[in-house]
């Protein structure tokens, strides 16, 4: 038997078992698995055996060559297919089924050097002929040329999506998340061979060989959509129509329509073992042997906060600027001001506060507080610091049960302040402090306000004619100043990662998971996020504290999400070359 007819034969062999694998009782997608490769195996060696092995013919010879190029395709789609029904598959299952699909593949290959032009006469003669390109004219040479420039795309999408599913796959940038390093339309090449690259819908492929290190740029499946199967059957079969219609039909979008951020692309900052805290901008951890929190010096030399400061070469592309330069020192100086706050005279001035609202409403804050006098949605601090006159009005209307929430309000962290230091900070780390300093400073703006519009009250000015007051356009303006720093507080800042035990002893980011975040750290969506907001307390040791609008919800991301490494950019022109040097 020659070397051809044993090919032919074992590539019948693994194309049917593979077929078989294939086959699934049940009445959904899964079933279309079996019915599409057994049909096309069938047509495949049905020429092959009773057409071209038994005659000359240029048809029966041009359609097994063609046949044979898209078996590995219509293996892979029949591999997807089949794992994308109800019922799942088990991994010793996937990997059976991979082996014949690599077999099979195999044995396709190795055939299809038989139908080249060097090697079509050493087994037949009459191959060499069918080899070169039948001459045609008028509208048979239009329709063949058009058939091949097709026949030639939808090969090259198939081997591409091989190609990008092991080795490196080509990413371009939607967003700012990671200016300066890389701009909107940047195109990077992502390489994955040595991340684990596995099979579609599956857990069968290359281990992972990548050691991750602090920032390396990696590209990774999106956490904050949910990864079901259902889910990872949608994902693939929307990037296999994506590069069958060139990139024109986007399947993978979320329940309103919208493309999916997924996968993304951002820096990596955390490492396994280690408790992360950003303050001020300035990212901190620790670890079991290290416990007290430490700058994490590196990631000062990405992290960037005022892009007005980016060289111009990079500037002049970059379209969304979160803050100027005017207002980033402004920031700057609020929180050396926050910081250097005394918390003794800080608790005078509310005492303070709340003399002054009794005197003025001429009400004791006497009996039990309702500690709901005000709703979540009242106390947010936007909402306090916009409708004080309305909160004014509802706490005096409301006699000793107003008089004695107000009085709570400034008033009740003052007793238990002592007890709440630890380490010489509000509740032992720089993040709760920092917030609890915060919550003082809104608090006794929204109080001197309240009071003043008490003034105004008891003054017979009207609601009308207080906004030219000198005193309440003082304090709208401090209060303003304030709004600015809360709408950036959660790009600026985190609470301790993964958070502390219930007994206070530390918790660190699991084995093999790591934490990202962008560069452009006012204009990124990273893992520090949810994708909704949220009123949340802004100090957990205030009985009585603000609320802000917040999407802080830091989570971690395992290896097996993370697609690749990126280090190179081929694309713009102006821009090709390694990252790392856009600062």
């Amino acid at each position: 038997m020659s070397l051809l007819k044993k090919l032919f034969l074992l590539d019948a062999v693994f194309a049917f078992s593979f077929t078989f694998a294939n086959i699934y009782f049940g009445l959904d997608v899964a079933a279309f698995a079996f019915a599409l490769s057994l049909f096309f195996n069938a047509a495949l060696f049905g020429v092959l055996y009773f057409r071209l092995l038994k005659s000359d013919s240029r048809i029966a010879f041009s359609a097994a060559k063609k046949l044979f190029q898209y078996q590995p395709f219509a293996h892979l789609i029949a591999f997807i297919l089949r794992r994308a029904g109800e019922r799942g598959t088990s991994f010793a299952f996937d990997a059976l089924s991979v082996c014949l699909w690599l077999l099979s593949f195999a044995a396709s290959l190795a055939i299809l050097r038989f139908f080249s032009e060097k090697r079509a006469a050493s087994v037949n003669p009459a191959w060499k002929e069918f080899c070169k390109a039948k001459k045609r004219k008028g509208a048979a040479w239009l329709v063949f040329e058009l058939l091949d420039w097709a026949d030639a795309l939808v090969q090259a999408v198939f081997m591409v999506m091989l190609f990008q599913i092991f080795f490196f796959q080509f990413y371009k940038i939607p967003s700012e998340s990671m200016v300066p390093e890389l701009l909107i339309r940047d195109r990077l090449m992502v390489s994955k061979i040595t991340s684990g690259p596995k099979f579609p819908l599956t857990k069968v492929g290359l281990p992972t060989l990548k050691k991750y290190k602090r920032g390396d740029i990696v590209v990774f499946r999106n956490p904050h959509y949910s990864s079901g199967r259902k889910d990872e059957v949608k994902s693939v079969v929307s990037e296999l129509v994506y590069m069958l219609t060139f990139t024109t039909v986007n399947l993978n979008v979320d329940s309103n329509g919208q493309v999916k951020a997924d996968p993304l692309v951002k820096r990596l900052v955390g490492l396994p073992g280690e408790q992360l805290m950003m303050v001020n901008g300035v990212l901190y951890s620790r670890t079991k042997d290290s416990p007290q929190f430490a700058p994490v010096s590196q990631d000062a030399s990405w992290a960037n906060y005022d892009l007005s400061q980016s060289p111009a070469r990079i500037k002049k592309f970059i379209q969304d600027f979160p803050i100027d330069q005017e207002g980033f020192q402004e920031m700057l100086d609020f929180e050396r001001e926050r910081d250097s706050m005394d918390i003794s005279a800080a608790a005078l001035e509310c005492q303070r506060i709340a003399r002054d609202f009794s005197r003025l409403s001429g009400r004791q804050a006497l009996g039990q507080v309702k500690e709901d006098f005000l709703q979540e949605s009242e106390r947010g601090e936007f909402h306090m610091m916009r409708e004080h006159y309305s909160i004014a009005t509802k706490i005096l209307s409301a006699g000793d049960v107003g008089a004695a929430w107000f009085n709570a309000f400034m008033t009740d962290w003052i007793s238990s302040r002592q007890s709440n230091v630890k380490d010489g900070l509000y509740g032992g780390d720089l993040y709760a402090d920092s917030n609890f300093r915060l919550n003082l400073m809104i608090k006794i703006c929204v109080g001197n306000l309240i009071v003043r519009d008490c003034e105004l009250m008891k003054a017979g000015v009207s609601y009308s004619e207080w906004r030219t007051d000198q005193r309440i356009r003082f304090l709208l303006e401090s209060a303003q100043r304030l709004q600015n720093y809360v709408n950036f507080l959660d790009r600026r800042a985190m609470p301790i990662f993964p958070p502390n035990n219930a007994d206070g002893s530390p918790d660190y980011i699991p084995d093999s998971c790591y934490f990202m975040m962008g560069d452009n750290r006012f204009n990124s969506l990273d893992m520090r996020h949810r994708y909704d907001d949220r009123l949340e307390p802004l100090s957990a040791l205030d009985k009585f504290c603000v609320f802000y609008q917040s999407n802080m919800e830091p989570q971690f991301v395992s290896r097996d999400k993370i697609l690749g490494t990126t280090e190179f950019r081929f694309w713009p022109r102006g821009r090709i070359g390694f990252l790392g040097r856009s600062k």
